[in-house]
């Protein structure tokens, strides 16, 4: 998949263009009829690959909101619109055009931006003024620890992303009649808050099943050389490589292993779909890959809007052809727009206020999956699930409970 930039340019200063410079407005940002909501989003930079698949979900859900009639308030419909600024992938960046947003623009109803790092330089912000966020792409444990009134994540959190590769490992060494505190473990990971939480959870699950941590690196902070890692993977033989470097350490990963021929026999590492390491390296190099997602197309989740998980795939891909698989950073982008609008005739109001306590309330069924808000503000509705590339698809094999497909291990790459 090579996901088309036609939004980039399009949209990173739409609010520019639509809205203007709105000084200090005081009043909840809606005009006429369309309310208007605002992201910094990552549409530049090292994450921009998922910044825009980000966006795209959020402007598929806007029109599917306002196709179906918009969200009614005190016996109104109203439009949803988005407007958007480039973060530039710099945390600094994102805090600065938060606060143009909210002081500048007006707007009173934020969307996230796209990763932990990111999503933790806005959050303050937004909680200054008071400002409700719906974010979906930010996982990091740390953020709801810090006593957030006005933040909330649809997403499961970091910790849990590579925990059930861990499981599995177990799994699969008492089927092989072997201890699992016999399993050898590899992990790489970026040096962000996101992927220090994924191996936070990784090296907890280790402790609970007393696996030996082998090697234990960080990736480089370009993220676009793990080949020393990789060195050492060759020598010491683990029986699992995790690694979590968002979509430019997935690329760079997917395209070292298969340089090096790397044989272990189960490698987990997260962003697979979003990197489209199957489309750059193909169904041979990437076969048997364990990859967590937040949401798969064959879940059965639904709800009335989108309808099934499988139905929002399709209707997705219609409309974004570029798509062969449908990232889960899309589709929980999707989730947040649902959210908010679900808020607004629930709270009927235009009070942040009000609509953070109807935000602090939801408790939804959608299509990617349960949303319900602990007092923290991280979602408790929704498991995370790992699907294995199998023939070039991405089959969900884990928790049992989900599996659409059996496991294959070893995993047998064609390099």
């Amino acid at each position: 998949m090579t996901v088309s930039r036609r939004n980039l340019f399009a949209y990173a200063f739409a609010g520019i263009a639509a809205f203007g410079l709105a000084s200090g407005s005081a009043s909840a940002k809606v005009e006429g009829d369309t309310i208007i909501l605002g992201s910094a989003i990552s549409l530049t930079g090292k994450y921009a690959t998922n910044g825009i698949h980000a966006q795209n979900g959020y402007e598929f859900a806007v029109k599917k909101i306002n196709d179906a009639g918009g969200v009614t308030v005190n016996g109104k419909s109203y439009k949803l619109k988005v407007t958007y600024y480039d973060d530039e992938s710099t945390p600094a960046r994102g805090a600065q055009l938060a606060e143009r947003l909210i002081n500048q623009d007006g707007v009173k109803y934020m969307l996230g931006p796209y990763s932990s790092g990111l999503t933790k330089a806005i959050a303050p912000v937004t909680e200054k003024y008071e400002i409700p966020m719906v974010e979906a792409e930010g996982a990091s444990r740390s953020l709801f620890t810090q006593g957030y009134k006005y933040l909330f994540a649809v997403l499961s959190t970091s910790e849990q992303y590579l925990a059930s590769s861990i499981e599995l490992a177990a799994e699969v060494a008492k089927n092989q009649g072997k201890d699992p505190s016999e399993v050898k473990i590899a992990m790489a990971f970026e040096n962000d808050p996101f992927s220090l939480d994924v191996r936070a959870g990784v090296v907890d699950d280790a402790k609970r099943f007393g696996m030996q941590i082998v090697i234990d690196d960080k990736l480089p902070r370009d993220l676009s050389d793990m080949t020393a890692t990789l060195t050492k993977v060759k020598a010491l033989k683990p029986d699992l490589l995790v690694v979590s470097g968002h979509s430019k350490g997935a690329a760079t990963a997917g395209r070292q292993i298969q340089e090096l021929k790397i044989e272990t026999p189960m490698i987990a590492m997260t962003h697979c779909e979003a990197a489209d390491v199957v489309g750059k390296y193909g169904a041979g190099a990437t076969e048997g890959l364990l990859c967590p997602t937040q949401w798969a197309e064959t879940l059965s989740y639904s709800d009335p809007l989108m309808g099934t998980a499988a139905e929002y795939d399709a209707e997705f891909k219609a409309a974004y052809p570029e798509y062969k698989t449908v990232p889960y950073q899309t589709a929980q982008a999707t989730a947040a727009v649902m959210v908010w609008a679900d808020a607004f005739e629930r709270a009927q109001s235009f009070d942040p206020k009000d609509l953070r306590d109807a935000l602090a309330a939801t408790d939804m069924k959608t299509f990617y999956g349960g949303i319900k808000f602990s007092e923290a503000g991280n979602n408790i509705a929704k498991p995370m699930v790992l699907r294995q590339i199998q023939d070039g698809e991405y089959n969900v094999v884990a928790p049992s409970k989900w599996a659409s497909s059996e496991l294959r291990y070893p995993r047998q790459p064609q390099y």
